[in-house]
């Protein structure tokens, strides 16, 4: 009971508080998108922005889908040039940076790169001829500024980009094994630099500055729900009469917030209410078991010996021929190691068995028996601790 009541009104409060967010929302046709991504290290998505597919219409401006590819990368795709790479957007300046996929930006500027049909413009424009020179080293002394396109090009030829504005003082200066490939407008400036650095588009609406500088989030805000203004928790203004959050909106972030509270506290109380009738009922338990302990029983605990005993028993240093009186053999019963000569081996009193003198001090310490027959020796046994070294003929049996 005590592990499932807090978690249960966690489980009442969150549902409640969803329930009343959905419906104050809907009353006040304020659609509230949270910022999303493909990935921990991607782009933040928000509105004008949202993933197609995985966010409800609402929550972006038409013509501002983006994707998720397999390797959680994301996507924009450009109706005449294809799929590019997301790697920042700059919601207070409305810029999107993107790149090719393949990191080779200038194949795709050379071959089919076209915002036509798109909400979205270079910040930055340039024109570009391209050469394809079959020596593989381009000497960069012939046209000021040129270089090789890196990521273009093999190890039989050269890809070079050319201003196309340095291009009247240089054409007498392109050699021979140059062939031209095209003139292009290039959204970023094809210097031989690597990596060539990330395509930056500008979009114009929605206007999103101004909120984004107040801290705000652009959004569907209204009656309908058909305009686009600024929300923000604390209802501030930002110049437009339909930003900020509608009053209902306001009242039903408050309900949404402080009941979950409320139900949240009531849990804790419980909580804490349950913990002090369990301790109650450990105290009485304690009381009970100290009743039934006043009056101990006599026991009887059998515990090994003292050093001062142990070594009151007799020692033995084995001798050549390694034999023992009877009834003990030539090995040692608690190691089942066989004795060998010279070893110091110690004999319990009254049953006379021998062992190896480590072992069965090791065992004495935690038993007082024989680790054979089991018996005990009595004090009257002990016997003076013998330091005598005995020779093997001593040793042997008849």
């Amino acid at each position: 009971m005590e592990t499932t009541v807090l978690p249960s009104f966690l489980s009442i409060s969150i549902s409640i508080s969803i329930s009343f967010l959905f419906f104050t929302c809907t009353a006040s046709s304020v659609i509230i998108c949270p910022p999303s991504s493909c990935d921990e290290t991607g782009p933040v998505i928000q509105f004008p922005f949202r993933i197609k597919g995985f966010e409800p219409d609402r929550c972006g401006f038409p013509g501002y889908d983006l994707t998720c590819n397999n390797n959680s990368q994301t996507i924009l795709t450009l109706p005449y040039s294809g799929d590019f790479v997301v790697k920042e957007i700059d919601y207070y300046n409305q810029w999107i940076y993107i790149n090719d996929p393949d990191s080779c930006l200038p194949r795709r500027i050379l071959l089919d790169f076209n915002l036509t049909g798109s909400i979205f413009r270079p910040n930055y424009s340039e024109n570009y001829t391209f050469f394809n020179c079959s020596e593989s080293k381009w000497p960069d002394y012939i046209i000021t500024g040129s270089g090789p396109v890196f990521c273009l090009g093999s190890a039989n030829f050269t890809v070079i980009a050319v201003d196309a504005g340095d291009m009247e003082n240089a054409s007498s200066s392109v050699p021979p094994f140059c062939r031209e490939l095209s003139t292009v407008a290039s959204p970023v400036a094809l210097k031989p630099v690597n990596p060539i650095p990330d395509a930056t588009l500008r979009w114009q609406m929605p206007i999103c500055m101004e909120c984004q500088a107040e801290g705000g989030t652009c959004g569907y805000v209204g009656e309908t729900g058909s305009k686009i203004g600024c929300l923000s928790f604390d209802g501030s203004s930002t110049g437009d009469s339909n930003r900020g959050l509608p009053r209902s909106a306001k009242y039903g972030i408050i309900i949404g917030v402080g009941i979950p509270g409320l139900v949240c506290l009531i849990a804790f109380v419980c909580y804490c209410c349950g913990k002090v009738r369990m301790y109650g009922q450990r105290r009485r338990l304690d009381a009970q078991l100290s009743n039934l302990t006043s009056n101990p029983q006599p026991m009887v605990i059998i515990t090994g010996l003292d050093g001062r005993t142990i070594e009151s028993y007799p020692k033995t240093v084995i001798g050549e021929s390694r034999r023992l009186p009877r009834p003990n053999d030539g090995t040692c019963p608690i190691c089942l190691g066989e004795y060998q000569p010279k070893e110091t081996l110690r004999t319990i009193p009254e049953c006379n068995h021998y062992f190896h003198a480590k072992c069965v001090d090791e065992w004495l310490r935690m038993n007082a028996t024989c680790p054979l027959c089991r018996n005990t020796p009595s004090e009257s046994s002990v016997m003076t601790p013998s330091s005598s070294v005995s020779s093997s003929s001593s040793l042997s049996t008849s």
